[in-house]
């Protein structure tokens, strides 16, 4: 009888073990919003969940290396360098949709980037952005309706949005603006500046 009693029991507490998991990992991938709750080829290959970013404000730009705007690599790196430590993480989405200016393999935009550029922060692997074949991550993005661009298909290389400490989208921004312009330093300061939600 003691036995079946602790059997019962320790059944009980495996279950209850199981479900508590389970609601954790949920709660975390809520926590982690509509953006970051999803995985990621990196540009070396690896699988990389974006969850991982949920806490840092985000700025997700998509990038191609035989552009006129090819040289915001310089200031995207510079952002990086300046604050990275205070919790912004650039991530950089290779796409050769426009003008078909990011030809290269994995291989060759790595070394590109880094031989030009320096680049340090998070590449990954070519993506497309717009049309039947776009990314879930650019399907959620394109859809949100934020300042100062609007929601719609990506324009051009290195359209940038701007991630909050909670997963959400705030800011979207053209091309032509430069990484280091005034209206994208004050909206990336603005984000760092507030605690995450929870």
């Amino acid at each position: 009888m003691k036995r079946r009693i602790a059997v019962a029991m320790l059944f009980s507490f495996v279950a209850v073990a199981l479900l508590s998991a389970d609601a954790a990992e949920k709660s975390e991938k809520k926590e982690a919003g509509p953006v970051l709750n999803r995985k990621m080829k990196s540009l070396s290959g690896k699988t990389v969940d974006l969850a991982q970013y949920h806490g840092k404000v985000v700025l997700i730009v998509n990038t191609a290396s035989e552009c006129g705007l090819t040289p915001q690599y310089e200031g995207l790196q510079n952002l990086h360098e300046k604050y990275n430590e205070k919790g912004l993480a650039v991530l950089g989405f290779p796409c050769n949709q426009f003008g078909k200016q990011e030809p290269g393999t994995e291989k060759e935009i790595s070394e590109f980037c880094t031989q030009n550029y320096g680049v340090k922060f998070d590449m990954f692997s070519k993506i497309e952005v717009n049309g039947e074949n776009r990314d879930q991550l650019y399907e959620y993005l394109t859809a949100q309706d934020v300042k100062p661009a609007g929601k719609g298909d990506i324009k051009w290389n290195f359209e940038k949005f701007l991630i909050d400490r909670n997963g959400q989208v705030v800011a979207r921004f053209i091309p032509r603006t430069e990484p280091e312009s005034e209206e994208v330093i004050k909206a990336i300061e603005t984000e760092l500046a507030k605690e995450t939600k929870g």
